[in-house]
């Protein structure tokens, strides 16, 4: 198990730039595939952006594709959003969450997950 805690948050202008973060605890961190989902009201929780434990396989959804970047230092135990070109439909929570296996887009299939951190973007 992983312990997880998102920041970087806040609100935004349409076209600006926030980079969050998630300090993970646990000796395993660097054997975990982490992921980014996000979730607005009255939608399902979604994967945003996804990266294998070696960083060597990542994954973004389309609707972030060409935005999004995702990185992890495992030394730091640290996973990283940066999130570029900001649009009001990027408003959400968005939650950091790590398995043991591969990147699975469900969220059902990820164990571990952080509080979330608010991502409001406006017009």
């Amino acid at each position: 198990q992983v312990q997880l805690a998102e920041s970087g948050g806040g609100l935004v202008q349409a076209g600006g730039s926030l980079r969050l973060s998630c300090a993970a605890s646990g000796r395993t961190f660097s054997s975990y595939s982490m992921g980014w989902f996000r979730q607005a009201p009255g939608k399902e929780r979604e994967l945003v952006a996804g990266i294998s434990w070696t960083g060597g396989n990542t994954y973004y959804g389309d609707s972030v594709k060409g935005r999004f970047t995702i990185s992890r230092d495992n030394a730091k135990k640290t996973l990283y959003l940066q999130m570029n070109n900001l649009k009001p439909e990027d408003t959400a929570v968005y939650y950091c969450a790590a398995r043991s296996g591969g990147l699975v887009v469900t969220s059902r299939h990820w164990a571990d997950w952080g509080q979330g951190t608010q991502v409001t973007v406006s017009s």
